[in-house]
């Protein structure tokens, strides 16, 4: 009978664990993650049953991973934080390079821990970047075969319109993602995902679900969304209440501010800010109300049970809704931690984990 090969993942800059999740989702033994963001240590560990490790992966040391992990197959994922790769920041010469040069520090753990399977999720734009093009050249100077491709996530059935470049590589032989779940026609849409909650007025929370709370809007702002139509934006509001910015050509390029999204669509992409109703097209299709805490998360396919605050006390709006928009949605994750599982038993190393 064929020895169990014991699999091990370690997760880098894993916030509150959507990448994590997706893994444990199919099974796999994730061990610990790794950031130096403190608030996201409750949440990754309650719903994980891993460790988190309140560290700076820039100085992170390779032999710690490789005491981790032990004898155990290595697989080494993350999603270095990528604010400096987004499409604002490409408008913008100054870059923070403590944030650019993370992705080399996750290069340089690849080279030190030498995992069998490496995954590495980010913005689209970074495939255009010089680091991009090192972190590929490094990858296949260890001996890696690497795959990427930016993934359109309704194609899996993530119910956002987020586009993210998703990378694999394997010192095992080659891999890929596996293929899209879903066409065009079978779309998760918003309606799907929010359709059924109880309806909450700007202000107002629904005493069952905490998370379920949408920021107050003052009088000219609930104003323009009574003005505002299932997915249009503020381009249908009578001119009094048009933002002077937006009467200049450059606020013209800002067609979705203030926009309320569509029912029959997916949602767009989450940010850090996407309970506000002035950052992007977060109204909701007809509540006058931008989306709340709990529609972010699901939007995001977090589990409607997975927990974000340890206590009432410890409740903070705006920390949980940074640290939605920052996750990996836990749906990638497992598209990707099914890739890797395909891929494992291509080579007899996966005997249900």
């Amino acid at each position: 009978m064929q020895k169990k090969t014991e699999i091990a993942v370690i997760d880098l800059f894993c916030g509150v664990g959507g990448l994590t999740q997706g893994f444990v989702m199919e099974n796999f033994n994730v061990i610990s993650g790794y950031d130096n963001d403190t608030s996201c240590k409750f949440s990754y560990e309650i719903n994980n049953k891993a460790v988190f490790h309140a560290e700076d992966v820039s100085k992170l040391d390779g032999h710690k991973l490789n005491k981790e992990f032990g004898d155990k197959l290595k697989i080494l994922v993350g999603c270095a934080p990528c604010q400096p790769f987004s499409s604002y920041s490409f408008k913008v010469k100054e870059k923070d390079p403590n944030k650019l040069n993370l992705l080399y520090s996750f290069s340089r753990l690849i080279e030190e821990t030498q995992p069998a399977v490496v995954s590495m999720e980010n913005v689209p734009q970074l495939v255009e970047t010089e680091i991009f093009s090192d972190f590929l050249a490094k990858l296949k100077s260890l001996g890696y075969s690497v795959s990427y491709q930016v993934v359109f996530c309704p194609d899996y059935g993530i119910p956002q319109r987020r586009r993210r470049l998703v990378l694999l590589a394997s010192k095992l032989g080659e891999i890929s993602l596996i293929s899209k779940t879903h066409t065009t026609e079978k779309y998760v849409t918003v309606k799907d995902v929010i359709g059924n909650l109880k309806p909450v007025g700007a202000g107002e929370y629904d005493k069952n679900d905490p998370l379920h709370r949408a920021r107050r809007l003052n009088d000219i702002n609930l104003r323009r969304i009574r003005h505002t139509k299932e997915g249009d934006s503020w381009r249908s509001w009578p001119e009094e209440l048009v933002l002077e910015c937006f009467k200049k050509p450059s606020g013209k390029t800002y067609g979705s501010v203030y926009g309320r999204m569509k029912w029959n669509e997916p949602a767009p992409t989450m940010t850090t800010h996407c309970t506000g109703l002035g950052n992007g097209r977060f109204g909701h299709p007809e509540q006058d109300r931008a989306i709340t805490l709990r529609e972010a998360a699901l939007f995001q396919t977090f589990p409607v049970e997975y927990k974000f605050y340890e206590s009432i006390d410890k409740y903070n709006p705006s920390v949980i809704c940074r640290q939605i928009g920052n996750a990996v949605p836990p749906k990638l994750g497992q598209v990707i931690a099914k890739s890797i599982k395909k891929h494992l038993k291509e080579y007899e190393l996966w005997q249900n984990q």
